[in-house]
């Protein structure tokens, strides 16, 4: 089920099974903060703030612009359709990912703001509960065999549904309180016909690996680790082919 609402220079897409009393001021860090819900933030590229309130737990992320552009262009994005938008798009695909069981974080809302000529966009989910980075695990000492075949199956039954993950890496792969995982942040994704392109994903996720390796003193990649890996991905493809 999907609501949408329209208020100045906003227009928003949102789930109202997952928030009842919504509002624009839910896109706002400010808002959560003056009622005492605001519960942290997240490191990395993006801004990425975390509440409660109605029981439930959420995730906000503002679209933020990273390389050398990101220097002087922070977070606007050029276009005046909030369909064609990276906000709406990103909702959309994790909508299908849901609807295909696919683990994702569940998406509650999205924000198209009219700039300028352009906009700016924010995202809203569900916090996925005990969340830890694929990362943050490597560096607390690493992964046990079966979990690296965990992480390459759900790797497969993505690419299997065609489902393209523009910045496929050790961060965007999170293992939930419940040692489940799922991918996260699928800004610029989109779904693809079969091609190169899983292999240059898979290609990305090493690189990856391979930067959080030289980050830290424990060796958290080892060649037993991504071969176990590379197990999970294609005996879960061809597990599911069978079926």
């Amino acid at each position: 089920m999907m609501s949408r609402l329209e208020s100045g220079d906003s227009v928003m897409l949102y789930d109202p099974s997952l928030c009842g009393n919504f509002a624009p001021e839910w896109f706002d860090p400010t808002y959560w903060q003056q009622r005492g819900a605001l519960a942290g933030a997240a490191p990395g590229r993006g801004s990425t703030w975390f509440f409660a309130t109605e029981g439930r737990e959420y995730a906000l992320r503002h679209y933020r612009r990273g390389g050398l552009i990101g220097r002087f262009n922070p977070d606007w994005y050029l276009g005046a359709d909030p369909q064609r938008s990276r906000p709406f798009r990103e909702f959309s695909l994790l909508q299908q990912c849901a609807q295909a069981g696919l683990p994702v974080a569940t998406v509650v809302a999205a924000r198209f703001l009219r700039a300028a000529n352009g906009y700016r966009g924010d995202l809203l989910t569900l916090r996925v509960p005990g969340a830890r980075t694929l990362a943050t695990r490597l560096r607390e000492g690493g992964l046990s065999v079966d979990e690296w075949r965990t992480v390459g199956g759900v790797i497969g039954a993505f690419h299997q549904a065609g489902i393209w993950h523009a910045d496929l890496n050790a961060h965007n792969i999170l293992f939930d309180a419940e040692g489940a995982v799922r991918l996260i942040d699928f800004d610029r994704g989109r779904v693809r016909p079969p091609g190169w392109w899983k292999d240059a994903n898979l290609a990305r996720l090493r690189r990856s690996l391979c930067k959080v390796a030289d980050a830290t003193p424990v060796v958290p990649v080892d060649e037993a680790g991504w071969a176990a890996l590379l197990d999970g991905y294609f005996f879960g493809i061809a597990e599911r082919a069978v079926r």
